[in-house]
């Protein structure tokens, strides 16, 4: 049995230290970590999924940013625990956490990732969205929450200091 909650301060050291454990060392400075710096995460699409023993077992975060000016969603880091890789938790998150922010208004996500694990979830490699170099653009994915969201949507990523609404 799993809880799924919203991200509190509370939580903040214990996910970054799942994060650290899931990613590589050096995670912070990857040029997504760039559009995250100084700005407020999109605290109601923040997650946590702990287990009945109140064990953190997975995160998703979101941030917002930019593209031609249009709000987007840019999904990550997501991680899930070792232990409990192969459950599909990170599937659950993701569906979760989508279907929210298409009930706030939200109508486009982007993220960096694989293709072939993003794709169910209705990611799909975009042309002319440009994440900050050193991002190879053949792992930046996008998916539409409502339907043309995307279209007419082109340019350099940037980051969103606006509080998202």
């Amino acid at each position: 049995m799993y809880r799924l909650e919203e991200e509190t301060e509370a939580d903040w050291w214990e996910v970054e230290a799942l994060y650290d454990l899931c990613f590589a060392p050096g995670r912070t400075a990857l040029s997504s970590y760039r559009l995250r710096d100084d700005v407020a995460k999109v605290a109601e699409l923040c997650l946590v999924l702990r287990d009945g023993d109140g064990t953190l077992a997975a995160v998703i975060r979101y941030w917002p940013v930019r593209v031609a000016g249009q709000r987007v969603l840019l999904l990550g880091p997501i991680a899930v625990h070792p232990t409990r890789q192969g459950e599909g938790l990170g599937g659950l998150l993701i569906h979760e956490s989508l279907a929210e922010a298409a009930r706030l208004g939200w109508e486009r996500v982007l993220l960096v990732g694989d293709a072939p694990y993003y794709r169910r979830f209705g990611f799909k490699k975009i042309d002319d969205v440009v994440m900050p170099p050193p991002t190879n653009p053949d792992r930046v994915l996008a998916a539409a929450l409502r339907p043309g969201a995307w279209d007419g949507v082109r340019g350099q990523v940037e980051k969103d200091t606006e509080t998202p609404t």
